[in-house]
């Protein structure tokens, strides 16, 4: 199970016992995150993420039927959305400073919660949740990629056949694999490292 560099005081939702609608809902979902995020997939039950809401369990049966249909949907409210790539003057530091915000979800509440999700739960589980990473995570990242690369294609930084699927597969994928094979947090330097010395050589104009 993935473990949180946060703590449940930094995030609990204080709130009411009195909550109804959209508000009860937001509570539960912000629960469920919390529960992913510290007790992981096998050990969330509809019973604590209830507790950790304020709220009785009839209240979270009424809303979603399995602990399946509750986190998806806990996950697509929570997930930070990756919906832009500022342009920074230069190639390196618009793939750096989208790198930035990739590491920021990876580790974020939502993103610890993810990962626990796909560690822990049954593979006909997993494969819904696989769907979740490439359509939040996965491929906005790809696309963001793809338009730092065209910006240094106009700015001759960046020759102009580098549009190959696989080249913007390079960051996403070295990033998750590090994170879950060896446990790296991506500090700002390892970062720097990956544009410095592998992206920005793979993409430099001149190059075969």
């Amino acid at each position: 199970m993935a473990t949180s560099r946060w703590t449940a005081a930094d995030e609990a939702p204080q709130v009411s016992p009195r909550r109804r609608g959209p508000v009860l809902e937001r509570a539960i979902l912000d629960a469920a995150l919390e529960q992913l995020s510290t007790v992981g997939w096998n050990a969330l039950t509809m019973e604590g993420v209830a507790a950790g809401a304020q709220t009785g369990k009839a209240a979270v049966y009424r809303r979603w039927s399995s602990k399946e249909e509750l986190v998806a949907d806990a996950l697509r409210a929570g997930f930070p959305h990756l919906d832009r790539a500022d342009d920074h003057g230069s190639l390196r530091e618009d793939l750096y400073q989208l790198c930035l915000r990739l590491r920021e979800a990876m580790y974020s509440r939502s993103g610890f919660a993810l990962r626990s999700v796909l560690y822990e739960c049954d593979a006909a589980s997993a494969e819904r949740f696989h769907g979740m990473v490439l359509r939040r995570l996965v491929e906005p990242a790809q696309r963001l990629f793809r338009e730092a690369v065209r910006r240094g294609i106009e700015r001759g930084e960046v020759r102009a056949d580098a549009t190959a699927d696989v080249i913007f597969d390079v960051i996403p994928g070295l990033m998750m694999f590090r994170a879950k094979v060896r446990g790296s947090e991506w500090p700002d330097e390892a970062v720097a490292e990956m544009i410095d010395h592998v992206m920005v050589p793979l993409l430099r104009a001149g190059t075969a």
